[in-house]
């Protein structure tokens, strides 16, 4: 079982099974939301998903896509595509021990900041914005 949650530990969340779809993701959005160069996702079975404490606030941040945070110091949490409703991407960074989760790709590099530059040797998809 993976746990985590926000900076000021006032929400928490388990997630039970395998994680899948590790990414870092660099379209515009993420990055906005985020307040960084690139975030790191990871998906997971939404049945498997919990928060066993507190309450994320929950804000719908394109037509499709909801994503949550902590209400009080503002860690992104998760991201929800409606088109994939039995899926939920969960900030990697946002795990107690997010070095278990390890990327497998980097996603909307068509958006990517022309300062980044990476040599993990691990594959792109250029992508287009429809976070």
């Amino acid at each position: 079982m993976l746990k985590g949650g926000c900076y000021c530990a006032q929400v928490r969340y388990e997630v039970q099974g395998p994680p899948f779809h590790s990414t870092l993701c660099h379209c515009a959005d993420c990055r906005r939301i985020a307040a960084a160069p690139v975030v790191a996702w990871f998906s997971a079975s939404i049945a498997g998903f919990r928060f066993v404490a507190g309450e994320p606030k929950r804000f719908v941040s394109s037509e499709k896509v909801t994503r949550t945070f902590c209400p009080n110091c503002g860690t992104p949490l998760t991201y929800q595509h409606a088109d994939l409703p039995d899926e939920l991407d969960i900030s990697t960074c946002s795990l107690d021990a997010p070095e278990t989760v390890k990327p497998d790709d980097h996603t909307y590099t068509a958006g990517q900041l022309p300062w980044i530059h990476f040599s993990d040797g691990l594959k792109t998809y250029p992508g287009s914005q429809s976070s």
